[in-house]
């Protein structure tokens, strides 16, 4: 079932904004005067646009207030704010190995006007080798950890930046215009970042990450150069590769008929022996979110952090996350220094002695997976960097996991005090970049002085919740619209959900909180079906109109409070109930709430019948699974897939994908990482049924957490 949950802080709370301190050591400068306070949080609304929305992954909003956002699984959705449908634009087929899948979404700046231009970064699916659910105890989708060029050769392949035009409510995929491919090593984990962005000048940005293992290096820097090794292990083939385009920013100018040209002004110029001309910022680890202000191109980045908890004068520095303001070409130091005063110490793989710390001032790659220079740029502090503890110099970020992403500026409009937009964020926020932390759930106002640098940090309506917040991104009515992950691992979880936070002043008129049922959700036609609104509320008393969708056609079909409906045909329906405020100084605010209607196939069950929850294992275990799946269709195991996903507090990083309902998962101890330190192995299992032509196919899971022994 589809609810609507709107949220309205109830007391006034205090903004808190704390000034910098200062950072003498890396020049930055002291404290300055600190704006006046924010709004308090009583002055905002959060609404809930769709409350099922799949693995979320990136988000857009449209000029006319449409909005798009992207699965892993390949699909995107789209929120019509004038029907409150939530329908399918386009679903694609994507290798979903550990991270892979479909990241980002992207407009063309010149969207609506001259062009319907959608961008997507997607991993197609080649020829890379999946498990055969035929042989239970070997996952051929697996690439290994050791061997020979000749070994992960077959799991080599790219990821896919592409545009394609969308036609009304739909992306039209024959329109692909093929934009560039990254490459990227398969079969094994992690960070292939993936964030799109323009500036007004027409230059794309693409944010990529370092596609290397984090888990066999103690939480240090990735650099094992054994040579029978993966070079998966080796973060210096990417990110500090300048022939590479991983773990970098790159900055382009998209072709008339897709294609790309070269701008002025990026790191390496065009014809520089050994370099890639795309790149504009590299060093990077998994730069997952980032926004550009369009008028200037400063870049806002956020940049993940590795897993060590402390300091190791053998190895380096305790893990950092990054926020930083590029506004020229940059090395950001990854694997060598975590920032430009904290460097990793060179160390052997293969006999375990470390060396001498890299050099920050002047790094250097002598990786036998290097193919580009080996003499670095020196390396750039960021503007912002804090670790799991609380920060010397921003303590006002806390503790906790390390999750930061580049957040937009908002761009006020005078126009919207005049009632142009009555969901607008207020002047305060004019030009005040946010930082927003995916582990830790906040949401922080940058503010910088006229130098550029940071000069203080505020809380951002610190009591509407942001659950693991995914991407951001203020619309064109002056709303934040938010997407939200939810707390868990690799699936649709419980509190995901599109969301948007409207600014609605003191006392102003709230939005209503529309609730939906139905007697029956499953069932074959002829199915009637009783609905109920029950529960529907406005927080201001104000009277409603009750608009009912059965059948996603943009029609209203009934406006009772409780209708009934009889479903003829087969098909996956979402019945809405659209909610109009008909009061209040601003009438006409509207909610809704979903439904969905099956008829004619019924949704599997999965279930595990081993391992079951709470069984204790050792990393390291090859643990054997069997999986049960009951439907009203024939069972296909070829279509279910059980991940291993490394749980980590709330959060889990996927590291192998198997196929079948029985078989066995390879388990691994990430380096960096105690057995006690709160982690878990998360088992998931997905199943998909096919019932043919006509009848909607349906997806069910089931997910275990394993407890690792001692």
């Amino acid at each position: 079932m589809r609810k609507a949950v709107v949220m309205a802080a109830g007391a006034l709370v205090a903004s808190t904004l704390v000034a910098a301190p200062g950072l003498a050591a890396s020049g930055a400068p002291g404290p300055a005067a600190a704006p006046e306070a924010a709004p308090p949080d009583s002055a905002f609304q959060k609404i809930t646009l769709n409350d099922t929305p799949g693995e979320p992954m990136d988000l857009v909003v449209l000029p006319d207030g449409r909005v798009l956002h992207t699965t892993r699984a390949g699909e995107v959705w789209l929120h019509d704010p004038d029907t409150r449908l939530n329908t399918l634009a386009a679903e694609l087929d994507v290798y979903a190995h550990d991270e892979e899948g479909l990241q980002s979404i992207a407009i063309d700046p010149g969207f609506g006007t001259t062009n319907d231009w959608i961008y997507l970064y997607y991993s197609p699916p080649l020829d890379t080798p999946l498990d055969d659910p035929l042989t239970p105890t070997v996952n051929e989708g697996d690439a290994p950890f050791t061997g020979t060029p000749a070994d992960w050769e077959p799991f080599e392949g790219h990821i896919t930046l592409s545009r394609f035009e969308l036609v009304g409510d739909e992306i039209d995929l024959s329109t692909e215009q093929h934009i560039m491919d990254v490459p990227v090593d398969r079969g094994i984990c992690c960070h292939v970042g993936g964030d799109i962005a323009f500036d007004d000048a027409g230059h794309l940005y693409l944010g990529t990450g370092d596609d290397t293992n984090p888990f066999e290096s103690d939480g240090y820097a990735p650099i094992d150069e054994r040579p029978d090794r993966n070079p998966a292990f080796d973060a210096q083939r990417t990110s500090a590769n300048t022939n590479d385009l991983r773990g970098k920013v790159l900055r382009i100018v998209v072709g008339e008929d897709g294609g790309y040209t070269i701008p002025e002004g990026n790191l390496f110029p065009p014809g520089t022996e050994g370099t890639r001309p795309e790149i504009y910022a590299m060093g990077l680890r998994n730069p997952f979110r980032l926004e550009v202000q369009p008028e200037t191109g400063d870049v806002y980045v956020g940049d993940y952090s590795p897993d060590a908890d402390e300091a190791d004068p053998a190895r380096g520095p305790a893990g950092q996350g990054k926020w930083t303001v590029i506004r020229e070409p940059a090395n950001y130091g990854w694997p060598y220094c975590a920032t430009a005063e904290l460097p990793y110490v060179d160390y052997d793989f293969a006999t375990g002695v470390s060396g001498e710390p890299f050099d920050c001032a002047a790094p250097v790659n002598e990786s036998p997976h290097n193919t580009g220079l080996t003499e670095l740029p020196p390396v750039t502090q960021p503007d912002i960097w804090y670790g799991y503890g609380e920060s010397a110099e921003f303590p006002e970020l806390g503790t906790g996991g390390i999750g930061p992403m580049g957040g937009p500026a908002y761009d006020f409009d005078p126009r919207d005090t005049r009632g142009r937009a009555p969901i607008a964020w207020p002047e305060h926020y004019d030009g005040v970049p946010l930082l927003y932390e995916w582990t830790r759930d906040w949401i922080k106002g940058i503010h910088l002085d006229e130098n550029g640098d940071v000069a203080a940090i505020e809380d951002v309506v610190p009591s509407i919740v942001v659950d693991n917040p995914m991407d951001m991104e203020f619309g064109p009515d002056g709303a934040l619209y938010v997407l939200e992950y939810g707390d868990g691992f690799f699936a649709e979880n419980p509190d995901a959900q599109l969301s948007r936070i409207d600014h609605i002043g003191l006392g102003g008129n709230h939005t209503p909180v529309p609730q939906v049922a139905a007697d029956v959700t499953q069932g074959h036609a002829p199915m009637t079906v009783q609905f109920s609104s029950a529960g529907t509320a406005d927080e201001d008393g104000d009277r409603l109109r009750y608009e009912w969708d059965f059948d996603g056609d943009g029609r209203v079909d009934s406006r009772l409070r409780n209708p009934s409906f009889t479903y003829e045909e087969n098909g996956l329906y979402h019945a809405t109930l659209k909610v109009t405020d008909l009061g209040g100084k601003h009438r006409g605010k509207t909610a809704s709430a979903e439904v969905d209607i099956i008829v004619g196939n019924l949704t599997p069950v999965v279930e595990f019948v081993t391992p079951a929850a709470g069984d204790t294992f050792a990393f390291g275990d090859e643990v054997a699974y069997e999986v049960r799946v009951t439907d009203d269709q024939p069972v296909d195991c070829s279509r279910l897939q059980v991940t291993y996903i490394l749980g980590h507090d709330d959060h889990g990083h996927p590291q192998t994908t198997a196929l079948g309902c029985t078989g066995t998962l390879r388990t691994t101890l990430p380096g960096g990482h105690d057995p006690g330190d709160n982690l878990r192995g998360v088992f998931n299992a997905t199943y998909t049924d096919d019932p043919g032509e006509g009848v909607p196919s349906l997806t069910a899971s089931a997910e275990v957490v394993l407890v690792p022994e001692g």
